[in-house]
């Protein structure tokens, strides 16, 4: 197995225990040797994306850890779970933020494949109660399945998605973010097409967002829920 020393440097920049980096080391390690693979606009059934792990880089993964970490989120939403590997650092981070508070928290995962939504609960397992308790799966469609049950205020979503199904997303979601609440979207300079309607959306000034790109491969946007009215 092939050696990625950003695997080391992403783990050194979380607090993990050594189950979960044990973990989280292999599942990159899986999902590095892989092929790339860019999910396109196309939200159908593909043999090829079925086998891949389709995840978030894992600077990107660090990013978004020390993201939830700095503004003590406890309720997140994960559209795309996939085999679940960046659902570790949401569920880590989301753990950590409700241990500091001394109260609950919630990592709602959409997977509508069920061969990887069977996989991600193999991996959340593995890594243990320490992530395992704090993820709700939710099997099918999430255009469906995000219509009811969410958290009375979210503080974060993660669209790693069908482009198509990003601003669906987006739009189920809205109502329930908080003020300060962020939105994070993976490759949109790569996907800059298909993630057209979504960048509308937030650069739309009435719907209440503030976003900007940072400059990792494939590019990764960042958008602020500062509320809606705000000039």
């Amino acid at each position: 197995m092939p050696d990625f020393p950003i695997i080391e440097t992403t783990l050194a920049s979380i607090e993990v225990s050594s189950q979960v980096r044990k973990v989280l080391h292999e599942l990159h390690t899986l999902a590095l040797s892989e092929t790339p693979f860019l999910g396109g606009v196309a939200p159908t059934a593909n043999e090829e994306a079925l086998e891949k792990f389709v995840a978030l880089d894992p600077d990107k993964c660090a990013l978004v850890y020390l993201l939830l970490r700095s503004t003590g989120a406890r309720f997140v939403v994960e559209a795309g779970t996939s085999f679940g590997l960046s659902t570790i650092y949401l569920a880590l981070a989301v753990g950590q933020n409700a241990a500091l508070e001394g109260s609950n928290g919630k990592v709602i995962a959409t997977e509508n494949e069920p061969t990887k939504a069977a996989k991600a609960r193999e991996h959340w397992k593995a890594a243990g109660n320490e992530i395992e308790k704090w993820i709700q799966l939710r099997e099918g469609d999430l255009r469906e399945t995000l219509k009811t049950d969410l958290p009375e205020k979210v503080d974060f979503l993660l669209l790693d998605i069908w482009t198509p199904l990003a601003l669906p997303t987006l739009i189920l979601v809205h109502p329930r973010l908080k003020i300060g609440a962020m939105v994070v979207a993976d490759n949109t300079i790569a996907a800059a097409e298909g993630y057209k309607d979504l960048v509308n959306y937030l650069e739309d000034s009435t719907n209440g967002f503030r976003m900007t790109t940072a400059p990792y491969s494939g590019g990764l946007l960042i958008a602020v829920y500062i509320g809606k009215g705000t000039s």
